[in-house]
């Protein structure tokens, strides 16, 4: 089965799924590549091949990722590598 093309709705499934299931790891992503430390929740917004967009405490924060997304199955691959490659801490939650 062929990986579906990073479209809107292929985002907004990406982003239900993460808010839905993993909202401890979307927290992870603000606290680590943006930097908001403080940060107490965090909603992944959007997905493009180029970043990742969070809501975290009424601001719009872009998370880029480290090359161009291919598809959704690159998505997941980059969001759980990006999760994997974090210092040891908080709870970790698989997209």
């Amino acid at each position: 089965m062929a990986a579906d093309p990073l479209t809107p709705a292929i985002s907004d499934r990406i982003c239900r799924h993460m808010n839905d299931d993993h909202s401890d790891a979307v927290l992870r992503y603000a606290h680590h590549y943006g930097g908001l430390t403080s940060a107490t929740a965090a909603t992944m917004t959007g997905v493009t091949a180029e970043a990742m967009t969070l809501e975290v405490n009424g601001e719009t924060v872009s998370i880029p990722f480290d090359h161009t997304l291919t598809d959704s199955e690159d998505a997941h691959r980059t969001l759980v590598g990006m999760l994997r490659t974090m210092p040891a801490g908080a709870e970790q939650g698989e997209p």
